[in-house]
């Protein structure tokens, strides 16, 4: 089995589309008006209007409602990432912080209130759990 992707489910795909655009630095994949998947190497990001909700049954997803899910990705260096970001971030959680597993990470809310956590791992047990994978 491999992993494929996270899909967010929206009322305004084109924001959360710019909004990763600048996060991830890549352009959007528009198959669709009412779906986009931001590829990089390790993952996709797919996001999909509310009207495709329906397709996966009534009331399956419900847009801008995630508060158990945080999206992450892997950075070279959080700091670096925290000055960009907070040209176009307007919610954050938390600054930059090491965490108690040895990943230094800042979070924050996408648009829809999606929460998103860009981590470096700094310990050397961070490192070495994180090598060899991209």
């Amino acid at each position: 089995m491999n992993f494929a992707s996270v899909r967010i489910i929206t009322d305004d795909v084109d924001r959360l589309v710019e909004f990763y655009e600048k996060v991830m630095g890549v352009s959007a994949e528009r198959p669709a008006p009412v779906f986009a998947e931001l590829v990089v190497s390790s993952c996709t990001l797919a996001i999909g209007h509310s009207q495709t909700a329906q397709l996966f049954g009534a009331g399956s997803v419900v847009a801008a409602n995630n508060h158990t899910v945080i999206i992450e990705f892997r950075v070279d260096d959080v700091e670096a990432e925290y000055a960009r970001l907070k040209l176009f971030v307007d919610d954050w959680v938390k600054e930059p912080t090491t965490m108690p597993w040895g990943n230094r990470s800042v979070l924050f809310r996408d648009p829809d209130g999606n929460l998103v956590n860009l981590f470096e791992p700094v310990t050397e047990e961070a490192i070495k759990r994180f090598s060899g994978r991209r």
